[in-house]
């Protein structure tokens, strides 16, 4: 999750995290070397003394700063496509997960295994633990294997949600009337969190979301403890 005065990312989970996380650097970079040498020419354009009267035009930097900056978006849009169609891949799940957005709440189903269904509200700060996050943490958490394809469904029922996993590289839109989906790996143990990155009312960022990621033979006995 992410920290006090943390200006990065946060720590991947997932692989398709750690290619945004990637991206971003690389995107990043590129933004550095041309604020670099704008900075430059600008700086050396204040203190240049010359003036040369008879040039009017000249071809040549018309054509460089034309097709200069057409390469660079290309080098920024290749490796931005690539990961688009990486994000909407769907593999085959081992664990489909339906998430619904209600105000202020999320619900969800296990359908795999029985139609397990929860519902997970916010913990209120006076009933938060000492070792709680205000504001993050739930009262059902969202168990979920590691090292397996997950598929979660997604939609609403009144206004405009979204289910976000910064952790995970996760972000789905749900709509009412409309099932979106996705599909991600978790790569390794522990607590995600999350909140809803929709404005539709009051108080609805604190709609949080917590993924409790454990090995598959754990959650095997999750879901055997919770169908019986």
């Amino acid at each position: 999750m992410s920290t006090w005065a943390n200006l990065n990312l946060q720590d991947s989970a997932s692989p398709l995290m750690e290619q945004l996380i990637f991206f971003h650097d690389h995107a990043l970079l590129i933004l550095v070397m041309i604020t670099v040498l704008v900075g430059y020419l600008m700086f050396m354009l204040f203190f240049n003394n010359y003036v040369n009267r008879s040039i009017l035009h000249c071809q040549l930097i018309e054509m460089i700063w034309t097709i200069l900056p057409a390469i660079i978006l290309l080098f920024i849009a290749l490796p931005s496509l690539r990961l688009l169609y990486l994000l909407d891949e769907i593999n085959e799940p081992s664990v489909t997960l339906k998430s619904i957005g209600h105000q202020w709440y999320w619900s969800y189903e296990y359908s795999d295994f029985n139609n397990i269904e929860f519902e997970s509200y916010m913990i209120p700060t006076n009933e938060l633990a000492t070792d709680g996050f205000r504001l993050l943490d739930v009262d059902n958490r969202v168990v979920l294997p590691m090292n397996s394809q997950i598929r979660i469904l997604v939609t609403a029922a009144d206004v405009i949600h979204s289910w976000t996993i910064p952790a995970l590289g996760v972000k789905v839109d749900g709509t009412p009337g409309r099932l979106n989906q996705t599909n991600f790996l978790i790569n390794r143990p522990g607590l995600f969190y999350g909140q809803c990155s929709e404005i539709c009312g009051a108080n609805h960022s604190f709609m949080p979301i917590v993924i409790e990621s454990v090995p598959v033979n754990y959650f095997i006995k999750w879901i055997s403890n919770n169908n019986s």
